[in-house]
């Protein structure tokens, strides 16, 4: 392995665990809104029992996604040199604007969410906890924005060799990126809606009467049966935008080598293996003309193939051929689990089928697989351009011996392991405790018993004698 492909392998290793946290607390954060408006709006305890079970895991998913984002940065300075010169001017601003807008407003309201609720007021309380939802839907946007200009370019001059907005509207709302902020968002929903789900059938299945389980897994089915569907379609929308603007990607992702005649469609490659060395996809299992029907709604028409590109501007289809399937085997599986979960709903059967109870928690992380597969798909689809076809990876990686790299590769590995595989493991445990123990609210509502009259009256919270 070369030095460009190491440095490759640790930033893709880095990104992965930090796609998953923040994918997380998007859709918990959206859900702890939801939770908390239904209790303020219905009184209804076991809401506010949910909204205390879920804060803990949503803080500890959030301080996750804040370090690695951290150490993630550092290595567009790093071992992305070239891409920070070619296009820092553009991508610098925008997580500029990340930092200033949605991470001051986490920042500033996070406290009060995590720590505010027998402080503050109901209202204040519940602005506290949309405002942190708020913010990492904006923070998504801007991310997606800056990733998305890497992907479909506009809105900029080249100047001695280096990227210049001069456009900023078009650079923010390039082509793909109303695509892949759809995608990405509806994705974080839908995995935060499985974890919720399998989350509350795993306490089912110890304890069928549990009232909070019944309730987490009610609300996740109801999401998983809205955003499952939705996904497909925003898919098949933001299929039609890569063929447009990224063919190569597209046809590496079908596995599509040979240019076709005029009228004679092109199929679906269900399976196979593309060998990018014999320029062929062996032991392929097609349907024909199938493929035309979906890139292109038309039953004849024809797309790109790899052969129409120079080799050197190929993407290889190996991985993004699986890594394409993956995706969306799971996001059949999610539709599949969803309307299953509805049918069970209507004969009443939904919080006492056991073999659903247990296909649910077993699809729990399918949402973060699908998530990470739709990335490998989308950053590997786009070799050999860190910025589609203006910079390549070659030009954009710094100039390290491929020994030094190495060794911070295995470093990342070792300290990654350690301490995010212990911050998740301390999330799994959350999750296993009873939901039904979680504290009860303050009589009265958020507030009401404790709230806070005088600077030292917040220490007061020990047996109720200022213990």
């Amino acid at each position: 392995m070369d030095a460009i492909l190491l440095a490759r392998i640790q930033f893709g290793f880095t990104i992965s665990f930090h796609i998953v946290f923040p994918a997380i607390t998007i859709g918990l954060a959206s859900y702890l809104a939801v939770l908390e408006a239904l209790w303020l709006a219905t009184g209804r305890s076991v809401y506010m029992t949910l909204y205390r079970f879920w804060l803990r895991p949503f803080a500890v998913a959030f301080a996750m996604g804040v370090v690695s984002g951290i150490v993630m940065a550092y290595q567009f300075g790093t071992h992305w040199s070239g891409f920070s010169c070619f296009a820092g001017a553009i991508t610098g601003p925008l997580l500029t604007y990340e930092v200033l807008t949605a991470f001051f407003l986490e920042a500033g309201f996070l406290r009060v969410m995590l720590f505010g609720l027998k402080r503050v007021g109901p209202g204040l309380h519940f602005l506290s906890t949309c405002v942190v939802a708020l913010g990492t839907l904006v923070s998504a946007t801007w991310i997606l924005a800056s990733n998305s200009w890497m992907q479909t370019p506009q809105g900029h001059e080249i100047v001695n060799g280096v990227a210049v907005p001069v456009d900023w509207l078009r650079v923010i709302f390039n082509p793909s990126f109303p695509f892949r902020l759809s995608h990405m968002v509806t994705g974080a929903f839908l995995a935060t809606a499985l974890i919720v789900g399998g989350t509350g059938a795993w306490h089912l299945l110890r304890r069928p009467g549990n009232a909070p389980a019944r309730s987490m897994l009610s609300m996740a089915m109801w999401m998983l049966l809205g955003t499952a569907p939705a996904q497909a379609v925003i898919g098949d929308l933001h299929g039609l935008n890569t063929l447009e603007h990224q063919p190569a990607k597209l046809a590496a992702m079908e596995g599509h080598w040979e240019p076709g005649a005029p009228g004679e469609g092109v199929p679906l490659i269900l399976f196979g293996w593309p060998d990018m060395d014999a320029e062929m996809t062996r032991h392929a299992v097609e349907i024909p003309r199938l493929g035309s029907l979906i890139l292109t709604h038309s039953w004849d028409a024809q797309i790109p193939a790899l052969k129409d590109f120079p080799a050197a501007d190929r993407p290889d289809s190996t991985s993004v051929f699986w890594t394409f399937r993956i995706m969306v085997g799971l996001g059949l599986l999610m539709i599949a689990l969803a309307f299953w979960g509805a049918w069970l709903r209507r004969s009443a059967r939904l919080y006492g089928h056991r073999r659903f109870l247990r296909c649910t928690v077993a699809m729990s992380p399918a949402g973060l697989a699908a998530i990470l597969a739709g990335w490998y798909t989308t950053e590997a689809g786009r070799q050999p351009w860190v910025v589609y076809g203006l910079l390549r990876t070659s030009d954009a990686a710094s100039s390290h011996p491929a020994g030094q790299v190495a060794f911070t590769l295995g470093l990342f590995v070792a300290v990654y392991l350690m301490v995010f595989g212990a911050g998740t493991a301390y999330g799994l445990h959350l999750l296993a405790e009873d939901p039904a123990d979680s504290a009860p609210a303050p009589e009265g509502g958020a507030g009401q018993s404790s709230q806070a009259m005088r600077p030292l009256s917040a220490a007061q919270e020990g047996d109720g004698h200022g213990n």
